[in-house]
């Protein structure tokens, strides 16, 4: 019996789409049963509608033979289309052919010479338009009343295929009342017969429009999925003013089957306004391709995004370095699922143990080296000085020094714009590591050696979602329901996406390595410049804090909490990219600025860096600040946090320079005078 049951089962699924034809066949060979009689009746209307049994079967018979090379059985009534009617047309025009003909080869005369025309046409009308009730009335059954009503932000072709799929899958509950233009003359149109009804600058006044009308939306729906900053931030904007969410809908093929269609949350990432960047995708290639390439830092969010870009540009080996165990393992697992082709290399090593990193460099002899390890957390560094400084700036030294011993062909150094008139021992830290390698630059490029090594350093602000970053703490902070926190209403930083920085980092390496001849960029890189992502204009954090909140779709304020809780030790309002009154300079290679910092003389770097390590490591930390003072004089500690009136630009490397007058550290190249101008100099 349970075997039995077991088998009827498993025949009834099969047997679905049988019945299902059984019924599309029945039902159409009535509708051409009715249809011959009516055909006879509109072509000789007096004749009468009386006909003989054959003459109806016949009409039936007739439309089932033509309708097989068309499938009509196999039609799906309910997601009719424009192919579906386009068979429809075919067998009706075959069915009132071949029913004319088997008339005349039987005997009997036409009903008049425009009959086949006829019945074709009656035949079209009613197979058609049963289909097409069906669906309408299918369409209307599957509303429901507590339908999500939604106004597109887009007149597109996501927008074409986002309302396709919503008319294939009405139990999403979802209704498109309205839709906002993007382009120009488009208002007061109609897409799949929703109403276009303005542009997305006039937003504010379509939803005061539809507020008015009682209409208002529960959210606006982007399509666009270029569409971003700040026109997307004033959509938002709008959106909050009128308590209503905004989402984004799905990628364009995400939304093929249509079986379901869901919206999603606009990502943080699209509210920077931020232009796609052409990156030199052959350079790379030519830069990375068939050579050994070190990472440092490989498990850290820029050093493993580095590691999966340079994965796919073809290097012959990929070195992992990093000090941690976890993070290493869960770049190179992931690696191994979808860059198994690479041969790589996973080490575990601290950048300061410099026989470690010695015997890594002469065991691979890596071309590249890409350093990305260093400690970044401002108040973690300021709680562990010794640590910070002995990471990084004596990290950087050995590991320049072992990839120059060991033939390295370029060495890229990730740097930060903390680094600009420091506060933060990490930030001065990261400056004196920007200058050792500025140094040992312009030593390789003054030599007359091609083979020395190229050092080149890239300097850029904060990346969104990076490991300490604020997206994550604020993602985290309202997932437990608030409050987010912010250290000051003022805090302004600079942000762009992990991918978009290191695409830019390997462009720089690119340009770093390539030189152009006569190239006022390579002119710059002879003195030490260092590359600087543009990175747009700076973001303010509470600003960033409530977009958050309002992507979650709360209200900032009522539903999550915004709380200031000081500045940390070593933290100051608003990060810089350049020192002083320093211009920013364009240079030939898109993404990429030119910042010309002061730099000092290899001699007199090295044995500064070799005093600070020194003092470190005896936890004399005063007598590291000392001499870290002298190397950056424009370092204007802050370990308490607090908060400083803003400097005009320049005035703290000014001061910092006339404090260094003092000092043995000997400092040389542009160099800022009293009154603003740069100039070849000692200080």
């Amino acid at each position: 019996m349970a075997l039995q049951r077991s088998e009827s089962l498993h025949r009834s699924p099969r047997l679905r789409p049988l019945n299902r034809i059984m019924v599309n066949i029945l039902l159409d060979g009535m509708l051409a049963a009715l249809a011959a009689p009516f055909a006879r009746w509109l072509a000789a209307p007096q004749d009468g509608l009386l006909h003989p049994l054959w003459f109806l079967a016949g009409g039936a018979i007739t439309l089932l033979v033509s309708g097989l090379p068309f499938r009509m059985p196999q039609q799906y009534w309910r997601f009719s289309g424009v192919s579906d009617l386009l068979g429809i047309a075919g067998a009706s025009v075959a069915s009132a052919v071949l029913f004319s003909v088997g008339l005349v080869y039987a005997g009997f005369r036409l009903p008049s010479p425009t009959f086949p025309i006829i019945y074709a046409l009656v035949l079209l009308i009613m197979l058609g338009g049963l289909r097409i009730g069906y669906r309408l009335a299918h369409r209307l059954a599957a509303r429901k009343a507590d339908q999500r009503r939604v106004v597109l932000v887009g007149v597109d072709t996501e927008a074409d295929l986002y309302l396709r799929a919503l008319e294939r899958n009405p139990a999403a509950g979802i209704r498109v009342v309205g839709m906002v233009a993007l382009g120009t003359h488009q208002a007061g149109r109609r897409l799949h017969n929703v109403p276009i009804l303005g542009h997305v600058n006039e937003i504010d006044v379509v939803l005061d429009r539809l507020d008015k009308a009682g209409t208002l939306p529960e959210s606006l729906v982007v399509t666009d999925p270029s569409f971003r900053g700040a026109a997307l931030t004033k959509v938002l904007d709008a959106g909050a003013a009128h308590g209503i969410s905004v989402l984004r809908t799905p990628a364009l093929t995400d939304l093929t089957p249509a079986e379901r269609v869901e919206l999603r949350p606009v990502p943080i990432e699209d509210l920077l306004n931020r232009p796609q960047v052409p990156l030199d995708r052959a350079g790379m290639e030519r830069l990375v391709g068939h050579k050994t390439v070190l990472v440092t830092g490989a498990g850290g969010s820029i050093g493993s995004e580095l590691v999966r870009q340079i994965a796919m540009l073809g290097p012959e080996r990929l070195i992992l370095l990093d000090h941690g165990e976890f993070e290493l393992w869960q770049i190179e697992t992931e690696l191994a699922e979808w860059a198994s082709h690479v041969p790589r290399e996973v080490v575990v090593a601290d950048v300061r143990d410099e026989p470690r990193i010695e015997d890594v460099m002469a065991r691979f002899r890596p071309e590249l080296v890409f350093h990305a390890a260093a400690l970044k957390h401002v108040p973690i560094v300021e709680a562990n000085p010794a640590e910070g400084l002995l990471t990084n700036v004596h990290g950087t030294r050995v590991v320049a020094d072992a990839a120059a011993r060991n033939g390295a062909r370029a060495m890229v150094v990730i740097s930060t714009d903390k680094a600009v008139n420091p506060s933060s021992l990490m930030g001065a830290a990261k400056r004196a590591a920007e200058m050792y390698c500025q140094a040992l630059d312009i030593k390789a490029r003054t030599s007359g050696n091609p083979e020395a090594m190229r050092c080149i350093t890239v300097r850029f602000g904060n990346v969104l979602g990076s490991t300490g970053s604020v997206v994550p703490l604020f993602r985290r902070q309202l997932e437990r329901g608030g409050p987010l926190t912010v250290t000051h209403p003022d805090m302004r930083r600079y942000f762009m996406t992990v991918p978009e920085a290191v695409g830019l980092v390997l462009q720089a390496s690119v340009r770093g390595t390539c030189g152009v001849d006569g190239s006022g960029t390579d002119a710059l890189l002879r003195d030490g410049g260092i590359f600087v992502l543009d990175m747009g204009e700076p973001v303010k954090i509470v600003d960033l804090a409530r977009q958050m909140i309002r992507l979650a779709g709360l209200r900032p304020e009522e539903d999550v909490a915004i709380r200031f809780t000081g500045l940390r030790p070593g933290e100051k309002l608003y990060e810089e990219l350049f020192h002083g009154r320093e211009a920013p300079v364009p240079t030939d290679a898109p993404g990429l600025l030119m910042a010309t910092p002061r730099v000092v003389d290899l001699t007199d770097v090295t044995q500064a860096v070799d005093q600070i390590a020194a003092c470190a490591r005896k936890g004399d930390v005063k007598a590291a600040l000392h001499i870290l003072s002298l190397l950056v004089p424009e370092f204007d500690h802050n370990p308490t946090g607090e908060v400083r009136s803003v400097a005009p630009p320049g005035a703290a490397e000014e001061a910092g320079m006339a404090a260094g007058h003092s000092g043995a550290i000997q400092t040389r190249g542009p160099v800022e005078g009293p009154d603003g101008s740069r100039k070849q100099g000692t200080s």
